[in-house]
């Protein structure tokens, strides 16, 4: 009789892989980010951690696949209607970002509230000047859209400002750390009082395309866009053009709509925009959160014939 297989599609620490072989030790365990070293395991799997899109191809009748543990915690590049159609259980690493994601969001509007971009181009030039510096980050109003952990977790740091925090959701349910909390549906009647505009939605139908020209035009002129969600919730031409004619202060960006940002983007060439390469959820603990705080506990409920419950994706949602 031939072994249960799991693939953990990452490169990951021998002491994770070995807490994971303590809970399945009759099972196979295949480890590795690279192609060659999964591939021809795949059609075999019942698990996989850490789903590529090369994966996608062995989605046929024959597939033993039953769950599979996303190493991110969008899970927009995932075909999630073959998954539905065959009953595959799907989970986020939704969580694992909050600490670090939370720290570039401040990291964002501190660096563009105190000019700090401008003061590092000016230090490669020997520049000397003040920058017309004046603002300051105590007793603003951020504007949270998208109250998951990630959004939780900057409404408690913006409470350590002094700032009044806004969140919007699909919810009113009140939120610790956050002092009024609206629906989605009221998202243009609050721009106007936010002075940071803070988007961690996940893609989905109802969010793409979710800030366009009407959006940015009724925010405040002085207002600063913050954007670590997904690149596509934007539409990224009307953000340039918000951007160019001062409509927004300024963005600090992680994510875009094409990814790498294509050489030819005006967003490089702007003063008053800080990009990061889609990295604000990188941090040194990445995959020990993934395996100890989700991954074992999710593995434990399924050996037990249940469903892993610890960010479980809701297919009509899409997140």
């Amino acid at each position: 009789m031939s072994k249960r297989k799991l693939i953990i599609a990452q490169n990951i620490e021998k002491e994770l892989q070995d807490q994971v072989k303590n809970i399945v030790p009759d099972w196979e365990i295949i480890v590795g980010k690279e192609k060659e070293t999964w591939q021809k395991h795949i059609q075999s799997a019942e698990i996989v951690a850490g789903w590529k899109k090369d994966m996608n191809e062995s989605l046929q009748a024959e597939s033993h696949l039953r769950w599979v543990q996303s190493w991110s915690a969008g899970v927009d590049s995932h075909p999630l209607d073959r998954f539905a159609e065959r009953n595959v259980a799907l989970t986020s690493a939704n969580g694992v970002h909050a600490y670090p994601i939370s720290e570039t969001i401040f990291a964002l509007m501190l660096g563009l509230t105190r000019k700090v971009h401008a003061y590092v181009q000016n230090q490669q030039s020997k520049t000397w000047a003040h920058e017309q510096l004046k603002l300051e980050i105590h007793g603003k109003t951020a504007g949270i859209i998208g109250m998951g952990a990630i959004g939780k977790e900057t409404a408690k740091i913006a409470n350590a400002f002094g700032m009044k925090v806004i969140g919007v959701r699909h919810s009113h349910k009140p939120e610790e750390f956050v002092d009024e909390m609206v629906t989605t549906e009221r998202l243009n009647e609050v721009l106007p009082s936010c002075d940071y505009v803070i988007v961690t939605v996940p893609l989905t139908g109802e969010t793409r395309h979710l800030f366009g020209k009407e959006q940015f035009h009724t925010m405040k002129s002085s207002s600063f866009f913050i954007n670590i969600g997904r690149g596509e919730v934007v539409d990224e031409p009307a953000l340039i053009e918000a951007l160019q004619t001062k409509k927004v202060a300024g963005a600090g960006l992680d994510v875009f709509e094409k990814e790498p940002l294509p050489e030819d983007s005006p967003l490089w060439e702007l003063e008053n925009v800080i990009l990061t390469p889609h990295s604000a959820g990188s941090t040194e603990h990445y995959d020990k959160r993934v395996i100890e705080d989700i991954f074992i506990p999710n593995l434990k409920e399924y050996l037990r014939g249940e469903v892993p419950s610890i960010n479980l994706v809701d297919y009509d949602k899409g997140y």
